[in-house]
């Protein structure tokens, strides 16, 4: 079970965590909602709960809860400029359907 992330997501993550000042890496989970059922979170750690599990990419400490992690094995984060417009982007093997604006996802 791993969770992985381009050179160019992990450099986005590292220039945000200099400019914050703080932070052992990034929290990715899963939340319910959205028109497909299920959406991305991310948030900064600080501290680590006994039941994360951290994966390491590129320098950069991915921290995921247990029940997260069921829906977001093997994925791959992506930071992508295109235009004016950048973001992250979630390249997961899990994924059955997403919404039109793709905000969201289905398992």
């Amino acid at each position: 079970m791993a969770i992985t992330m381009s050179e160019s997501a992990a450099e986005h993550v590292a220039s945000q965590m200099a400019s914050r000042g703080k932070g052992l890496g990034i929290r990715v989970g899963v939340t319910t909602t959205g028109c497909s059922g299920m959406a991305y979170v991310l948030e900064f750690v600080d501290d680590l709960k006994e039941s994360d599990e951290v994966f390491e990419d590129h320098g950069i400490k991915i921290v995921v809860d247990p029940k997260s992690l069921v829906y977001i094995d093997g994925t791959e984060m992506d930071f992508v400029k295109s235009g004016i417009n950048e973001g992250f982007e979630f390249r997961n093997p899990n994924v059955k359907g997403e919404c039109g604006c793709g905000e969201s996802f289905s398992i």
